[in-house]
């Protein structure tokens, strides 16, 4: 989630020294203006963890490694993010190191204030990532998780999973029920069904 401040450009090296020196407050840069990441609801950590949870479960004991909200992605020299959750199979995302350079998979849960940016201009920066090979977009207020998949060079095709649904991720080789996802979420009321 973001919020903006006033925005004044700054330098990769001006950011490192801001986002580093912060324990309670990331940013995000894209290039050379720098947002704060928000916090989010109850129901977005719960979201986070579960699908943390079920990604670890499924993944253990490959290559492949699941990242908290905490990893900054290292998208281009002028653009670093964090994503909700993220995973990397790659031998240079391991040890050490202060960013994900090789990430195979970007997962978000949507929120209100960043539902826009996740699904227009922060997409089209995980696409120009030549790495990640899928965007999983998951709707917190009802059973719904939509998957951008790379399919060849710039195409990328959109697969949507809902209640019952067994979603499969295929970037790692992984499926799970929907409802993991979901596990002790209280959903809002429909606010189109009658009282």
């Amino acid at each position: 989630m973001s919020a903006s401040p006033p925005r004044s450009p700054m330098t990769v090296e001006e950011y490192f020294a801001l986002d580093e020196s912060s324990s309670e407050i990331r940013y995000e840069y894209i290039d050379g203006y720098v947002t704060m990441l928000a916090g989010g609801t109850l129901d977005h950590s719960l979201i986070g963890a579960n699908i943390i949870t079920t990604l670890r479960n499924a993944l253990r004991g490959t290559p492949c490694r699941v990242f908290t909200t905490d990893a900054r992605i290292e998208l281009s020299s002028k653009r670093y993010v964090y994503p909700d959750v993220s995973v990397s199979c790659d031998e240079r995302d391991r040890g050490r190191i202060k960013n994900l350079t090789a990430p195979r998979l970007v997962i978000e849960v949507l929120s209100p204030n960043t539902e826009r940016y996740d699904r227009g201009r922060k997409f089209a920066f995980y696409r120009d990532c030549p790495t990640i090979q899928e965007y999983v977009l998951i709707e917190p207020d009802y059973p719904s998780v939509e998957i951008y998949r790379r399919e060849r060079g710039r195409l990328w095709v959109l697969h949507t999973f809902g209640e019952g649904d067994e979603i499969e991720l295929v970037s790692v080789g992984i499926h799970f029920p929907i409802s993991a996802i979901y596990e002790d979420v209280i959903f809002p009321p429909d606010e189109d069904e009658p009282a």
